[in-house]
């Protein structure tokens, strides 16, 4: 297949994806994500299985935006699209849409992902790897900087989970949509039957691997804004492993 400028897949939200409202769930959609944007590298000659070998170098996402304009429901056929920025100095951005069949935008995304040694896990700039892009696409699913999240609010501690080995990817550390899954067991059934999530940004800070114990913290912004925080910290090490700004919408 000639390399694309935007790589497109259409998908069924099956049983799994779906949460217990039938929605699709946040997990889900990262998913969807992650394997669309690694479809695209394959294509592109950019893929784990290209660069590991010549480069000793994977991709790593650090950074990732959702707003969701209207949930997918189980069973609905949806396509999702992707395409990628010009490559910045150390990091790659890539944007996603999922639309319905009729080209409607159901849910748009923002990202960014890093490429580490495959063995020291330091950074590594971008002209390591050659990249010949096709045309680049230059719509932005979402105008955002992916900046830093300052919680505000008051902390609560909600639960503790050590990371399993069926949590882990073949980076052998956590997964990004486990995360998703963590923060989303932070609200009850109850709350999210009368609130949904309209947008998320999780920053990715430093890697989980299996073993390690997890702290979830929820900071409940009082400005009425609808925000929510959620961070992931390692007590022993009291490093921070992840840090997600949620702003949730009455139903």
């Amino acid at each position: 297949m000639a390399p694309l400028s935007k790589y497109v897949k259409k998908y069924q939200v099956s049983v799994n994806d779906a949460d217990f409202t039938k929605k699709l769930k946040l997990s889900a959609a990262f998913n969807y994500f992650q394997e669309i944007a690694s479809l695209h590298a394959d294509n592109l000659g950019i893929g784990f299985n290209e660069i590991g070998p010549k480069y000793n170098v994977t991709w790593v996402l650090t950074r990732m935006k959702v707003e969701i304009l209207k949930y997918p429901i189980w069973d609905q056929e949806i396509v999702v699209e992707t395409w990628p920025q010009i490559p910045k100095r150390f990091h790659f951005e890539r944007d996603f849409y999922i639309k319905d069949l009729n080209n409607n935008i159901l849910v748009k995304a923002t990202s960014m992902w890093v490429l580490i040694d495959i063995n020291t896990r330091e950074l590594r700039s971008s002209d390591i790897i050659a990249i010949n892009y096709p045309e680049i696409i230059t719509e932005r699913a979402i105008e955002s900087n992916l900046g830093k999240i300052r919680p505000t609010g008051e902390k609560e501690l909600i639960y503790k989970r050590i990371i399993g080995c069926s949590d882990i990817d073949m980076n052998e550390h956590l997964n990004n949509s486990k995360y998703v899954d963590f923060i989303m067991d932070c609200f009850s059934m109850d709350t999210l039957r009368k609130y949904h999530p309209c947008s998320i940004q999780v920053n990715y800070v430093n890697e989980s691997l299996a073993g390690d114990e997890i702290s979830l913290y929820k900071y409940v912004d009082n400005t009425e804004t609808g925000k929510v925080y959620v961070e992931g910290v390692d007590e022993k090490t009291n490093s921070q492993k992840f840090i997600s700004e949620i702003v949730i919408q009455k139903l």
